[in-house]
């Protein structure tokens, strides 16, 4: 299918490993210029070299953290405008919420609630100037379905859910959709940093952590990234304008209700 996004321009936030790589691969893959946007540079460097190995193109990237104004300002400092944005920041880590101080709240809200408000505010009337905008959350499936332990994520990011559903039916009209993709287990560093966590707080081993949660999955696997990023750029193509407010829970059907 062509998406007919070829020469549009990408910010992709996280996109030095996991689903964000994913998704600025799919996006490049369509001949969308994408640039790729993370915290540290060496990690991010060597995720530009591979992915420029795979299209036999050079790829931009910038080292900041989108989850600081400087961080920001320094991405928009070297490219201005984009017609396709996909935020995403990693999670805070999991726990007890009696343990969790207000700074440890701020932080999360910073990271998963304002820091993809201040990037969508940033780009979002740019693109409703030129006519086209796609702007893509990746979130948590925690959202639709809570996990006690990730609580500051799931807060955070439903502040995001709530944000995003009201504006987003006031960029439409102007062909800017906004929407979000909820993982549920994907197979990233990600996953593997909670299963150690989890490991530890049950007294058990990573490798029992990981066999329990696969023997209750209805799939028996996890997702695999390169699945996140074609739904991600689908969601961004010329021809998903229709789809807008919406919140895309790929979880393999672990979710066990209708709607």
């Amino acid at each position: 299918m062509d998406l007919d996004i070829a020469g549009r321009k990408a910010l992709v936030c996280g996109a030095s490993a996991g689903l964000g790589f994913a998704c600025a691969e799919a996006l490049a893959k369509e001949g969308v210029e994408v640039v790729m946007a993370a915290r540290t540079e060496a990690t991010l460097r060597e995720a530009a070299a591979k992915l420029a190995a795979i299209l036999k193109a050079p790829v931009s990237w910038v080292a900041a953290d989108v989850t600081t104004a400087e961080g920001r300002a320094r991405i928009f400092a070297a490219h201005p405008d984009f017609d396709i944005v996909v935020t995403n920041a990693g999670g805070p880590p999991p726990g007890d919420f009696r343990n969790w101080d207000r700074d440890a709240w701020l932080a999360a809200l910073d990271a998963n609630m304002l820091s993809p408000i201040e990037i969508i505010k940033r780009t979002v009337d740019g693109m409703m100037a030129r006519g086209f905008g796609r702007i893509i959350n990746i979130t948590s499936s925690s959202v639709k379905s809570p996990i006690d332990a990730l609580g500051l994520s799931t807060g955070a990011r439903s502040g995001l859910t709530g944000f995003v559903a009201g504006l987003a039916r006031s960029t439409v009209a102007r062909n800017v959709t906004i929407n979000n993709i909820l993982p549920g287990t994907f197979d990233t560093s990600r996953l593997a940093g909670n299963f150690a966590a989890q490991a530890k707080r049950e007294n058990a081993s990573v490798e029992e952590v990981k066999a329990k949660r696969l023997a209750k999955h209805p799939a028996h696997r996890f997702g695999r990234p390169e699945e996140f990023g074609q739904a991600c750029a689908f969601l961004c193509g010329a021809n998903s304008g229709y789809i807008n407010g919406q919140n895309l829970l790929m979880d393999g059907g672990s979710f066990s209700g209708a709607w």
